[in-house]
């Protein structure tokens, strides 16, 4: 993990400002997040969190997370703002990000960006890894943070949170 400074953190902030553009769209109940793809200054994929295709027949944010069976790895309703954005990246682009760094931002009730914590979803992290991510970044308390896609994958299955 690296805390971004100079030219690399003005860079991630203009990012991380898309990505609080991006999850202004999402309709979860529970934590609206938003997601944008780079590589090369090109946006590649933009996604937020909401339930899939926005269906509220699909939308579970009432429930229970501790309700749901143990072998539900993912306890939430929504398609992941990551999910979105790579899924879009790979429909525009075609089928390797390869180099491409992914911004997440989680926004608090005003809309504007509120901490991460720490890495933690296996299920973006695998995804990313897949289609040749090679960082995440996250705005979190200690600072603006990149993470190699390898590195976040490896804290996601560590936390314990």
């Amino acid at each position: 993990m690296k805390i971004l400074s100079g030219r690399e953190l003005r860079e991630a902030k203009k990012a991380m400002a898309l990505a609080v553009h991006a999850g202004l769209e999402s309709t979860c109940r529970r934590s609206r997040c938003g997601s944008v793809i780079i590589n090369g200054g090109v946006v590649l994929g933009e996604g937020f969190n909401s339930p899939p295709r926005n269906l509220e027949s699909q939308r579970r944010c009432s429930r229970l997370k501790e309700d749901l069976h143990a072998k539900v790895t993912d306890r939430t309703c929504c398609v992941h703002a990551e999910q979105r954005a790579m899924m879009a990246a790979l429909r525009d682009y075609g089928k390797d990000a390869g180099g491409a760094v992914i911004y997440f931002a989680r926004l608090g009730d005003n809309g504007r960006i509120k901490k991460s914590g720490e890495p933690y979803c296996t299920i973006c992290s695998k995804m990313a890894l897949d289609i040749g991510i090679d960082r995440f970044v996250l705005w979190q308390e200690r600072g603006v943070c990149s993470y190699s896609c390898e590195e976040y994958n490896q804290l996601s299955y560590e936390y314990k949170g």
